[in-house]
Order: structure tokens, then C-alpha cells, then sequence
């Protein structure tokens, strides 16, 4: 409707049984709609629920290993890892040095690198191994392929 002043675009308003709405009130000279504001509100919560809803809320799951860790355990940790990625979630593995073990760190990162290896069929490394302090830590993503929807 171009430029106008503030009573003429009320009355516009008034006259189609509408409401003046500001929409970018920051602009020169500021911009306004002529709506009803109601249901512009009610069309707003819609769109906001409607992106929650399809909106995946990712989980970062667990799976502590030791240095000394039997081949038993190690399939059963693996397993779990293998569930959690076909879930959807990511999986943080982390070994913690205890007493002498920080001596054989290396130790450790192979035992992370040999679960890495393990679970590449379904989940993609996103962070590889790396001792911090006392611990070493890699993080697992799902494959885009196995992610649930």
C-alpha cells in the first residue's frame, strides 16, 4: 500500500475489521501488515511445534573399556556400542588410566582403536583416540545410512 501515516493505515485496519501489525518495527519508516493478529499468533505456535516435532534429539551414550580388558567383555561392550548406533545415538568410548596404566597409554589407545575397527560398520569415527590427563576418549557417530528416523 506504499508509505502512509500511522491514523490512515489504523483506519485502513479498522475498516477491514483487521488488526495494524508491526513486523519489522526497527526500519525506516517501520514496516506494518494489515492481519489478523490472532491467528497469526496461532499459525506461529503451529510452525514452532511442528519444527520441534520433526527436530531428532541425539543422546551420547557411554561405553567405558579398561586396558585389561578380557575378548569377552570387549564383544559384549561392542554389542552395546553396535545397539546404541543403530539407535541413532553417538557413543563415547573412554578408557581410564589407573596407577601404572599411565605408564602404557598406548596400550589403551590400541584397545580403543581395536574397538573403533569394530564398530566401522555401522558408526563413523568423528573423533579418533586421544589420552587427556587420565583418560583417552574417541567419540562414534552413526552411519547416515543407519540413522533411524
Amino acid at each position: 500500500m506504499g508509505i502512509m501515516k500511522i491514523a490512515d493505515a489504523l483506519a485502513k485496519a479498522d475498516e477491514a475489521g483487521l488488526d495494524l501489525v508491526r513486523i519489522s518495527p526497527n526500519a525506516v519508516p517501520p514496516v506494518c501488515k494489515i492481519m489478523d493478529y490472532g491467528k497469526f499468533c496461532f499459525e506461529q505456535i503451529k510452525k514452532q511445534k511442528e519444527a520441534k516435532k520433526n527436530q531428532k534429539v541425539v543422546d551420547i551414550k557411554e561405553i567405558q573399556l579398561s586396558v585389561k580388558i578380557d575378548t569377552h567383555d570387549f564383544e559384549t561392550k561392542k554389542n552395546h556400542a553396535l545397539r546404541f548406533l543403530k539407535g541413532g545415538d553417538k557413543v563415547k568410548v573412554s578408557i581410564r588410566f589407573r596407577g601404572r596404566e599411565m605408564a602404557h597409554t598406548d596400550l589403551g589407545v590400541e584397545v580403543i582403536n581395536r574397538f573403533l575397527e569394530g564398530c566401522s560398520e555401522i558408526g563413523v569415527v568423528e573423533k579418533p583416540a586421544k589420552v587427556e590427563g587420565r583418560n583417552a576418549i574417541a567419540f562414534l557417530a552413526p552411519k547416515p545410512e543407519n540413522k533411524k528416523a
